[in-house]
């Protein structure tokens, strides 16, 4: 399982309804308009569901979050 690549797909295809999207590594997903912080929740509940990560509902934040590869070593970090 490539943790990086579910997380990509889903973002750009869930998230940010454009399957198409080239999201970067270091994109900006809420400083950067791509996702609002409704879509934060969602997130959250795929990270669970798809890797068996909690994530606490403090940790949801910019300074956290708001990349892909910050997302990643989180999700890696737990697992």
């Amino acid at each position: 399982m490539d943790t990086r690549k579910e997380l990509r797909k889903y973002i750009t295809a869930e998230l940010m309804r454009d399957a198409s999207y080239q999201l970067g590594d270091d994109e900006a997903l809420i400083s950067g308009g791509l996702i609002d912080s409704f879509s934060l929740v969602e997130l959250q509940l795929f990270i669970e569901q798809k890797f068996g990560v909690f994530i606490d509902d403090t940790e949801l934040t910019t300074d956290n979050i708001d990349c892909l590869n910050d997302i990643v070593a989180l999700v890696e970090k737990r697992q």
